[in-house]
């Protein structure tokens, strides 16, 4: 998905248009940023007032857009058509109007660039028409980064914004804000408007722009747990509770469970070579001697024992089967929990 999307892009920013574009899926980020490139780059301003167009599912029907995309531009070349949360059209399983836009998608009309974001949700390509829409547009099924795919999405992104990223910088960004990729985007432009000329984004940059703490983290306290390091682990944890606005705990269960699923492929991968072992866990080769040390202090049956104390951590903080605590008291028991 990652280079397809990134291909799309490059057309887009050089001008070439596809006549229909649908985009779907669970990661709106993806979707979002696809039609905001076409909304700044197919026209002119000062065309926009008369060939934009841009429709919302709920308030709007099959007919109405196909309609619109029939139209010619007005003192222009081309018209764009966007329909937002195309999702919320009540009509795409009538099949009067699905054969309405097959009609129009085996013959668009070439000045016509036809747009649906249809988020969260997907059209079923088992069906004819399912079929005719991917064999008739740029099709794009935006899915979800899994956590290991986000250090490469953070590189590639910086490199499309002209920036180089050093590898603590992408691990601490990847860890403490995850797989949400409109607050990653978000947080790069930040650093971006603090980048010269020629610079790398580094960790300190990250700690100083992004507002991430340089002590007190979740990259420092996995690096703490992996080690061992039972003081600082637990003065982490404590500034984590006394922080809870900056420092979730969903956030914090989440990452560390990421961490210990990791250990549990480190203890499963027959070859140890840091090469193998990057590729297995899908991090950056520079962090494996990290995995390996703690793979090393946690032997495989406590590395399962603690994913199940994380599990009920997560239940606890919700109150499911368990009395509500509040999430300071939660963490400062469950990193005790995680090193003994």
């Amino acid at each position: 998905m990652a280079s397809d999307y990134l291909q799309i892009l490059k057309d887009i920013n050089s001008g070439s248009f596809a006549p229909v574009y649908f985009l779907q899926g669970e990661e709106t980020f993806f979707i979002d940023n696809i039609i905001e490139n076409i909304e700044n780059n197919a026209l002119d301003e000062s065309q926009k007032s008369f060939n934009l167009l841009v429709l919302y599912g709920k308030d709007t029907t099959l007919t109405d857009v196909i309609g619109a995309a029939r139209r010619y531009p007005m003192m222009g070349d081309r018209q764009v058509v966007i329909v937002k949360e195309a999702q919320e059209m009540r009509d795409w399983k009538n099949e009067d109007k699905q054969s309405l836009v097959i009609n129009y998608l085996e013959n668009p009309l070439t000045s016509t660039i036809l747009v649906f974001g249809y988020k969260y949700k997907s059209l079923d390509k088992r069906t004819k028409f399912g079929k005719v829409v991917e064999k008739n547009s740029v099709f794009v099924h935006a899915k979800k980064l899994y956590d290991n795919q986000v250090p490469d999405w953070i590189k590639r992104h910086c490199v499309t914004q002209g920036v180089e990223i050093e590898d603590a910088a992408i691990m601490m960004l990847s860890e403490n804000i995850g797989n949400n990729l409109q607050r990653l985007a978000n947080e790069i432009e930040k650093l971006l408007l603090n980048v010269k000329k020629g610079e790398k984004i580094n960790s300190a940059m990250v700690q100083r722009y992004v507002g991430i703490s340089k002590d007190y983290n979740i990259f420092e306290l996995q690096k703490a747990l992996s080690a061992l390091n039972r003081q600082k682990a637990h003065k982490i944890a404590g500034y984590f509770a006394s922080n809870p606005g900056n420092n979730p705990l969903v956030l914090t269960i989440y990452s560390l469970f990421s961490y210990f699923s990791k250990l549990l492929l480190v203890h499963h991968s027959p070859d140890k070579n840091e090469k193998s072992i990057a590729s297995v866990i899908g991090v950056n080769p520079f962090f494996v001697k990290e995995y390996l040390q703690a793979a090393h202090n946690y032997p495989l049956g406590k590395v399962v024992q603690n994913i199940k104390y994380l599990h009920e951590a997560d239940l606890q903080s919700k109150g499911i089967g368990y009395a509500t605590k509040k999430e300071g008291p939660v963490l400062t028991e469950l990193v005790y929990k995680l090193m003994n």
